[in-house]
């Protein structure tokens, strides 16, 4: 028996044979494809590599859809290209050839709005995770991916703090990332990736979901071991009682800067904020205090930018931390990653670690070697009878110069200022420096018992801790 196909659908599969149409078809049909091969891991919605992610929930979903796109565009262009006076069958519900394309195109319409749907929500989800915020873009995100992983934040995802909750927020920062995946491609991305962030979501929005303020009525006691770069490596302990404060009375950090009713607004001159000429404080009872620094030579804050202070002005890296070089060997000594015991090892330290290395390959390299290379010149006996410790010592410093610095990016040691405190930045003394003045006098606090009460200062053995019933920590 001879099969004749319909005049509808051979107008159909004549209309369709175009390449554009045709590039369309295997586009779907690959992306399909691939996605019944990886469904296991889109079910899941995550993957376990950066670059599998982009396949699974970028690429074969704009693979999918173009393709979806060009089959009609096709079959549009090349219907228009014919002449009028062509001759198709009527389309209309009587017409059974015209039934069956109809049945046909909507079960398989429905099919790829399932997969669509599915794909749709596992990119968007996957967009979300910190693997596709710190590792899709390997160099860029590098130096802010390690230090989340080395946070006590690292297992908060990076939308929580920078996008939160909401869709208006979710929307612009979607915007805001096609633009920096433009950059990226391009290649033009500022090195290092400028801080603060401009635009950042409010923290009494992200922050205080977690952390709340009026909670935050305790004091703290903080032990801070130093080394010397001595022989010995000596030990000395600071020992600070920090006032928190907080909560319903005005106490404290906290009581006195995020208190309810307290409004703190600053203007600032550089891009770091680190140079604050003018603030207005609002004490709880609403009356405004206006200080300017004493050696501005033109009425503040004229044309300088204004914010209104939150938390991130002060905890400005609670996640992306990067520490000085003194301070980790410091922590990594304290906490046995490197022996206290071998000699000159805090001044040794310090001195690979300031070396400047071209990339973070060549430091791997060249880190351990002089570490082994001073060892067995200068102390032969320690090289001798310690090898364990020293080549536990040289990872502990490559790992510490791994996790704060970043050729690639043009970040090293203090890029990144950190505003909690006052000793390696300026931090609080951008306005607790006894040089922003009211009018009537009054100046901006400078005592230090204001915040915390100094225990012990490079103390050897505090006689503090004992009277708390502590015992003085162990080198």
């Amino acid at each position: 028996m001879n099969w004749r196909v319909p005049r509808n659908l051979s107008a159909l599969v004549y209309l369709s044979n175009n390449w554009i149409s045709l590039i369309g078809v295997v586009l779907v049909t690959t992306a399909t494809v691939f996605w019944l091969f990886l469904l296991p891991v889109t079910l899941r919605g995550q993957a376990t590599h950066p670059y599998v992610g982009i396949l699974i929930f970028l690429l074969l979903p704009a693979a999918f859809f173009g393709g979806l796109v060009l089959i009609p565009l096709g079959i549009y262009l090349l219907r228009r290209s014919l002449s009028l006076r062509t001759a198709f069958p009527p389309l209309n519900w009587q017409n059974p050839d015209f039934r069956r394309v109809v049945l046909f195109v909507g079960a398989t319409t429905f099919i790829n709005i399932v997969i669509s749907s599915q794909l749709t929500y596992a990119a968007v989800n996957y967009m979300d995770t910190v693997a596709f915020c710190g590792q899709t873009c390997h160099t860029v995100m590098q130096p802010e991916f390690t230090a989340h992983q080395n946070s006590p934040h690292a297992r908060v995802a990076c939308v929580d703090c920078h996008i939160g909750p909401g869709a208006s927020w979710f929307v612009r920062s979607k915007l805001s990332g096609t633009s920096q995946v433009f950059h990226t491609l391009l290649d033009d991305y500022p090195r290092p990736i400028p801080s603060p962030v401009e635009n950042l979501r409010p923290a009494r929005e992200t922050c205080e979901v977690c952390h709340w303020p009026q909670k935050f009525d305790a004091d703290r006691l903080r032990v801070i071991k130093q080394y010397a770069e001595d022989a010995q490596n000596s030990l000395t302990y600071t020992i600070l009682m920090v006032k928190i404060g907080g909560g319903p009375i005005s106490r404290g950090i906290h009581g006195v800067h995020v208190g309810p009713g307290v409004h703190i607004r600053y203007a600032y001159s550089d891009q770091k904020r680190q140079v604050i000429p003018w603030v207005e404080y609002t004490d709880r009872q609403g009356h405004a205090t206006a200080y300017s620094a004493a050696d501005s030579k033109t009425p503040l804050p004229g044309n300088l930018p204004i914010r209104e202070m939150d938390c991130v002005d002060c905890h400005n890296r609670p996640t992306h931390s990067f520490q000085l070089p003194d301070h980790a060997l410091d922590d990594a000594m304290a906490l046995g990653a490197i022996a206290p015991a071998l000699p000159f090892i805090k001044k040794q330290g310090m001195a690979v670690l300031r070396q400047p290395y071209a990339s973070r390959s060549q430091a791997a390299v060249r880190i351990p070697a002089a570490m082994d290379a001073f060892y067995r010149q200068n102390y032969p006996d320690t090289y001798r009878q310690q090898p364990e410790a020293i080549r536990q010592a040289s990872a502990a410093i490559l790992q510490i110069y791994d996790r704060n610095v970043f050729p690639a990016m043009k970040v090293i040691w203090g890029t990144y200022p950190d505003n909690l405190g006052h000793n390696d930045f300026p931090g609080c003394f951008r306005c607790h420096d006894g040089n922003h003045t009211a009018a009537g006098g009054r100046v901006v606090t400078q005592d230090c018992g204001a915040c915390h009460d100094l225990l012990a200062v490079q103390d050897p053995a505090p006689k503090v801790l004992d009277s708390l019933g502590l015992a003085a920590p162990s080198r």
